[in-house]
């Protein structure tokens, strides 16, 4: 299999351009090369439009339409598949907060249910709602700042704040944890290792390189069910993130055949069939294969922002739309996906006296363990 990706919305570490808010990457993949099968029309295609290399953005839809049917058709052709995968910019810095502070690995005052379960998208969920953009914004600028003596007061004042908004929850025990867990990262901030030790490290968590993650575990999926393994994986060249991308990319696959459960009714971490060969990148100038995943993301971005296509560009989603796989990281995402499966947990009544004693006495323990932390919290105070 040939892979293909390219990405759209790039902003950096600035995740609040009102402009761009949602970073997307594209997957285009094929069981030929496209670098060589579809360069000639290609070569065809620009020679059409008078132009070096077929961009969309730079097209636009009036010459588009002359020349996405024939991509249609050499999509069909060539049996292309096209995935898309996209970061809530802002979202993202929320979530970041959220991983950080109530890493229960290191703030004992986060039930283990609260962070190692399913619980903890409700815990999300219940923080997010206490956020604005302003409130986001100074935890992402603390989140990215290397010096300690600048981020920690921040990270001081987010918190600080959000224990002062935890009243406009509507349910006691979420606005006890969070009181808690606020308070524990107050008390202790260098304890949550809450901003990156460098710049270089800022790279590792922009949108960027986490939505490139949902780019590896997607090839992964397709090369599981074809049953092909990565031939090539081109990625579309520019400066700021390859490095990153790259050692990303590195990690997954030293992690081949790794699979593991990230907790009780969490996804599994299944890097099984990661891709074995190393990526690569290229300019769209030298690369067919990036060259139609650019005009396949920029169709599929206006479809998904919901913006009226003609026809002529609708073919090529057509093509495509019933095998697309997409993926989402932001905090309306998380809440649909995880409202689901909440609506499938089985009722009290439903089960055994045996399995409620069991769950019960566990969460006991927990709470009793949390609740060491909290009141020796408070002995400092």
């Amino acid at each position: 299999m040939y892979f293909y990706v390219d990405e759209s919305g790039h902003t950096g570490p600035n995740l609040f351009d009102a402009a761009q808010p949602m970073l997307y990457y594209g997957v285009l993949s094929s069981r030929m090369n496209l670098d060589v099968v579809a360069e000639y029309e290609l070569a065809s295609l620009r020679s059409r439009l008078k132009v070096p290399r077929l961009h969309a953005a730079e097209l636009g839809v009036g010459r588009l339409v002359s020349v996405v049917p024939e991509v249609a058709r050499l999509a069909s052709k060539f049996d292309m598949r096209f995935d898309v995968y996209r970061v809530a910019k802002p979202d993202h810095a929320v979530i970041c907060f959220f991983d950080q502070v109530f890493d229960q690995g290191v703030n004992p005052a986060v039930t283990w249910t609260g962070y190692w379960t399913p619980m903890r998208y409700v815990l999300l969920l219940k923080l997010a709602s206490l956020f604005d953009e302003e409130l986001a914004k100074k935890a992402w600028d603390a989140r990215i700042e290397p010096k300690d003596h600048m981020a920690l007061p921040v990270l001081l004042e987010v918190c600080a704040e959000l224990r002062a908004r935890v009243g406009a929850l509507s349910d006691a025990r979420s606005r006890q944890l969070i009181t808690d867990a606020l308070n524990w990262a107050e008390k202790n901030p260098s304890e949550i290792s809450y901003n990156v030790a460098s710049k270089k490290d800022m790279l590792q968590v922009t949108p960027n390189v986490i939505g490139f993650q949902s780019v590896m575990h997607g090839i992964a999926d397709r090369i599981r069910k074809t049953g092909k393994q990565a031939a090539r994986i081109v990625v579309d060249q520019q400066s700021q993130f390859n490095k990153a991308q790259k050692t990303l990319a590195e990690f997954y696959r030293r992690a081949n055949g790794f699979k593991a459960s990230m907790g009780p009714g969490m996804p599994v971490a299944d890097h099984t069939k990661m891709p074995k060969v190393p990526i690569e990148f290229s300019s769209s100038v030298g690369s067919a294969g990036l060259e139609l995943t650019d005009l396949h993301l920029w169709i599929f971005k206006k479809v998904m922002e919901r913006s009226s296509l003609p026809p002529e560009l609708m073919a090529l989603v057509r093509v495509h739309w019933r095998r697309t796989q997409t993926d989402e990281i932001s905090l309306k995402a998380i809440e649909t996906r995880w409202s689901r499966w909440f609506d499938q947990i089985p009722e009290l009544e439903e089960m055994s006296p045996e399995r409620l004693a069991a769950g019960r006495e566990i969460m006991a323990r927990d709470e009793a363990r949390r609740m060491q932390a909290v009141n020796a919290m408070k002995g400092q105070l």
